[in-house]
């Protein structure tokens, strides 16, 4: 018989080791589903995981790597905040939508124009929307003692509806010959998130990723405020006593993800997308769940797990082409990393014992 005995403490090395043997029982169990599917599962995990970055055409898969893993590295930085500080926000999807309405709808209300103050005004407007959208759960929780989890994920399908009606509507390109739509941000040069780097994959979205991750490290590690988010969601009680204000921190944390959220949206719609479409959102609000969970809710974490989570997009986009895996296929094994990750994390608060059955 087996049990788990709780740990005096937390064990440091199972809490360090946790994301590398999820990856690696990823890696196993995925390979295990693409033999079901009649697919070589070393050629599936090798194109997956090895030839977007050492194969034939990996100078042209590593470009897209950062651009890939921007939004999710963004996204991923706030909610960390909050999952941190115990606060729930898993509407990050419908964040990033409203970002990318709000920020192109700034840019569009100013074609053709050529000022160059549009695209900071459209960050400015990104950030915005997505900050209001999640400032809708933060006022019901804090006035009402709503349930921010469920809050927030039911507005991303208002989000997906408010999408839908946008790119049939108001942002519709009247040259689109009346296909849904808006006008494409690359043939509007003011308005477009173009490349810093093109070779590099680096892009303004993937400047203020990085930007994130410093700025969320010096937070948690030098900044009150980061020991009132931490000691909250380590002791609620004692951050009570210690004067840590909750309705203010829930409206920092939901609202500074909801931002973050936002500016993914409208540098995702302003680049790569470049365009306001009905099928826009990707999924990235909620793979950034799996983002930070993967990277412990550290922001150094994050950078590499979002990295990593990059790569399962570009590679099974590869596999999908060059092997005819189903995309949920793929979904399927981006999901499994947070299984095994949870799985794996409980043995770093507990320990396997075994005990002899007693007779009766």
């Amino acid at each position: 018989m087996l049990r788990l005995e709780k740990r005096p403490a937390p064990s440091r090395f199972w809490s360090a080791s946790a994301p590398i043997l999820a990856v690696v029982l990823t890696m196993i169990a995925g390979g295990i589903l693409f033999a079901f599917l009649g697919k070589n599962p070393v050629e599936a995990i090798r194109t997956i995981f090895w030839d977007p970055i050492f194969g034939e055409f990996a100078f042209y898969y590593r470009g897209q790597l950062l651009v890939k893993a921007a939004p999710l590295i963004l996204i991923a930085i706030g909610l960390s905040l909050g999952f941190r500080a115990g606060i729930w926000n898993i509407g990050a999807e419908g964040q990033y939508i409203m970002g990318a309405i709000f920020g192109a709808g700034a840019g569009l209300a100013f074609y053709p124009s050529d000022s160059f103050l549009i695209f900071p005004l459209m960050i400015v407007a990104g950030a915005f929307g997505g900050w209001i959208w999640a400032m809708i759960p933060a006022i019901l929780k804090t006035r009402f003692g709503t349930n921010e989890i469920l809050v927030s994920l039911m507005l991303v399908y208002v989000a997906e509806a408010i999408l839908a009606s946008m790119s049939s509507g108001l942002l519709r390109n009247p040259d689109g010959m009346g296909f849904p739509g808006s006008r494409n941000f690359k043939e509007f040069p003011a308005a477009h998130n173009d490349f810093i780097i093109e070779a590099a994959g680096i892009h303004w979205g993937v400047v203020f990723a990085f930007l994130a991750v410093i700025s969320t490290y010096v937070l948690l590690s030098r900044h009150l405020l980061g020991f009132q988010i931490r000691l909250t969601g380590e002791s609620p009680r004692a951050a009570r006593f210690a004067g840590v204000n909750p309705s203010l921190l829930i409206v920092f944390c939901l609202g500074l993800s909801g931002a973050l959220a936002g500016l993914a949206g409208l540098f995702e719609v302003s680049g790569p997308a470049g365009q306001i479409s009905i099928d826009f959102n990707s999924g990235y609000g909620f793979t950034a769940i799996i983002v930070a969970f993967l990277g412990r809710l550290n922001p150094i974490g994050i950078l590499l797990a979002g990295l990593l989570m990059a790569l399962t997009y570009i590679g099974g986009e590869a596999a999908q082409g060059n092997l005819g895996l189903p995309a949920a296929a793929i979904q399927l094994l981006q999901g499994m990393l947070l299984f095994f990750l949870l799985a794996v994390d409980v043995l770093s608060n507990f320990r396997i014992r075994r005990t002899k059955n007693e007779v009766a």
